[in-house]
């Protein structure tokens, strides 16, 4: 069913959005159709085969595994879409300015404090530092070839622990460099970090370097966004 946003525009309803969907990621994810037909058959086929095989002869349970089976080869069917299609979203908007700040948004987790803008920007080569605060302490993250953001990283270091001294400072490159963390990857590598702040301090910190904020903004790459490509949750 469809449904209106605040401006009273008519939003699509989720069936629509999951053939929008669907229908995006094929475009460039090839493996897209076979996988979803192996999602969709395997688990209605092993539904029946396992009725067949279990149920002696009560249709009540023949049709109960069939049921289960169709509910699984659905759920699975979303599952996999929706992987497939922040696949492909990262791909879209990978290498481009402003990429970290659309997973940042999008992505993180709620333990973390973060915004979609850099805390440092180069003008020139449009290369930027990220922040995000959370347990293990302020992650800088540099977007951009390594040699050209290390100097902002260390820059914006020296200033987060002159706001606050003595919390764990990390460094997280994404970039075209090797042994750069690769944009889908994001996530997990702020999650490798070990914890040392509580909930109550993480908000502390966060709320101390908003004064550190310099009002640079670039803008969320344009094409598929994170945000909107995760399938439906079946009701």
């Amino acid at each position: 069913m469809a449904t209106k946003d605040k401006a009273g525009n008519k939003e699509p309803g989720r069936l629509k959005q999951l053939w929008q969907i669907f229908n995006l990621t094929r475009e460039t994810d090839k493996a897209l159709i076979p996988l979803l037909a192996l999602t969709l058959t395997l688990p209605i086929v092993a539904g029946v085969f396992v009725g067949l095989w279990l149920a002696a002869g009560s249709v009540f349970s023949l049709i109960l595994y069939i049921t289960t089976g169709v509910l699984l080869a659905v759920l699975l069917t979303l599952v996999v879409m929706g992987q497939r299609a922040e696949k492909t979203a990262y791909e879209k908007i990978s290498g481009q300015p402003g990429a970290v700040g659309a997973v940042l948004r999008s992505a993180l987790r709620r333990a973390w404090q973060a915004s979609e803008f850099p805390v440092a920007v180069n003008p020139r080569t449009q290369e930027a530092v990220y922040r995000a605060v959370g347990k293990p302490g302020v992650v800088l993250i540099g977007e951009g070839a390594r040699s050209r953001t290390k100097k902002m990283l260390e820059d914006e270091r020296r200033a987060v622990l002159r706001a606050v001294p003595d919390i764990p400072v990390h460094f997280v490159h994404v970039g075209p460099d090797e042994g750069s963390t690769p944009l889908p990857q994001l996530n997990k590598a702020l999650r490798k970090f070990k914890n040392s702040l509580r909930k109550a301090e993480v908000l502390a910190v966060s709320h101390r370097l908003t004064s550190l904020q310099r009002g640079n903004s670039m803008p969320i790459p344009k094409g598929m966004d994170p945000t909107k490509v995760r399938a439906p949750k079946p009701r």
